[in-house]
């Protein structure tokens, strides 16, 4: 044989030999690691999240006497990231008593939950998705949760610690209790994300779930100076409430209106400007709110739950004729929001665009979706987190919600709510 073929024999040779076994030899040492720990605590249930750079294999069972989920970890090592876990609750965790992760045997990690009452765990696991790597999710419901009404509405009686940033000039105290009316209105304000998921993220990293629960916080101590008006929020503070929990906690509370409140994004950072949606039955009315839409309905992958939008009775709801009446009534109240928002903004959409928000699917309540800005464009982002801007986009949504009650008064003695 050619000397020289039967070294470059020899060379392809040892060439596939190298490719053949590196691949082995680093999946071999490839085991998942722990990253991120999250926990995200509310009345209805709380959410623990394991956040991994590989997928996580896991066994789960429950103990009594005291009630306890264990979650063995397996081909995981014990890092700071686990022991951190511990120091992440607070006294205040409806349903946790204490947890603690330890090393169980070699290459299992076990994690221990302590339960301050029974609960049905649900535990998953989610694929990569935004800025998330591989999770495990733990999310722990109560086995007998209070009626979901009242529960809701005790929530909302009782006021977020958080202090307002600015404060508002309010008048003399109203004791609503002593109210003496046949009708409330009550308004639903809808902060967007939270929790697990951040929504869009700004140059300088602040987040959508933030400023928006800020806004919304604003518009309320609002709209609670009017005397017949009562406001409930779908969250009041940092944590995840899917999609179509937000929609039943407003049919619950019998709503007259429901304002879902965020921050845009765009992949051009030169984006600006206010907008406001309503729900369209045929589809979007621009190929822009066709893909804001579909964003904003993939925030239940993050948080853990899909909703299927092709469900054959929420087609049928969208086409009954009640719907198509609440679609006119949320145009025209995104019509009198806009010309309140563009005295303080400039319209990125000088008329209300409508598309499938799946959080706008209400078919018996006037729903708008509010863009405040962009708070990909760093100038927007700027005014996104300062009080002054907060205020005034609060002032400009709660005259938009008094304009069109005054064009649209709600009927005495229906969806009569007490407080």
């Amino acid at each position: 044989m050619n000397p020289d073929r039967r070294r470059l024999l020899r060379a392809s040779a040892g060439a596939l030999l190298v490719l053949a076994v590196r691949p082995v030899g680093a999946a071999a040492d490839a085991s998942p690691n722990v990253i991120a720990v999250r926990m995200w605590p509310a009345e209805a249930y709380t959410r623990v999240t394991l956040e991994s750079d590989a997928p996580l294999t896991f066994k789960q069972f429950l103990l009594r006497n005291p009630d306890r989920l264990v979650v063995d970890l397996e081909g995981v090592e014990l890092n700071s990231e686990l022991q951190s876990l511990a120091g992440k609750l607070t006294a205040a965790d409806p349903n946790i008593e204490k947890l603690r992760a330890g090393r169980f045997k070699p290459g299992v990690v076990r994690l221990v939950i302590d339960l301050k009452t029974e609960v049905k765990p649900q535990v998953f696991t989610l694929a990569p998705v935004s800025d998330y790597q591989h999770r495990l999710v733990i999310d722990l419901y109560p086995a007998a949760p209070a009626d979901p009404l009242l529960a809701f509405l005790d929530e909302q009686r009782s006021p977020a610690p958080t202090p307002e940033p600015t404060p508002v000039q309010r008048p003399a105290t109203v004791a609503r209790d002593s109210l003496k009316v046949d009708r409330l209105v009550t308004v639903v304000l809808d902060p967007g994300h939270g929790g697990e998921d951040p929504g869009a993220v700004g140059p300088a990293g602040n987040h959508e779930k933030t400023v928006v629960l800020q806004i919304a916080r604003r518009l309320k101590a609002l709209l609670e100076q009017e005397s017949n008006m009562r406001v409930v929020m779908t969250r009041d503070g940092d944590y995840f409430v899917p999609l179509g929990t937000r929609v039943r906690k407003a049919r619950a509370a019998k709503a007259d209106l429901f304002v879902s409140i965020h921050a845009d994004a765009f992949v051009r950072p030169d984006a600006n400007g206010s907008s406001v949606f309503a729900l369209s039955e045929r589809g979007a009315t621009s190929t822009a709110a066709k893909w804001l839409a579909q964003k904003e309905n993939e925030a239940d992958l993050i948080g853990g739950v899909k909703i299927d939008t092709r469900d054959l009775h929420l087609a049928r709801t969208l086409m009954d004729l009640t719907q198509t009446a609440t679609i006119n009534d949320s145009l025209k109240l995104g019509k009198v929001m806009l010309g309140e928002l563009g005295n303080i903004n400039r319209l990125h959409k000088a008329q209300v665009e409508q598309a499938g928000f799946a959080v706008l699917k209400a078919p018996d309540i006037p729903s708008v979706l509010v863009e405040t800005a962009f708070i990909s464009n760093p100038a927007e982002e700027r005014k996104l987190v300062s009080d002054d801007y907060q205020q005034r986009m609060a002032n400009a949504l709660y005259q938009g919600i008094k304009r069109y009650f005054a064009a649209n008064p709600v009927p005495p003695g229906t969806k009569v709510a007490q407080r």
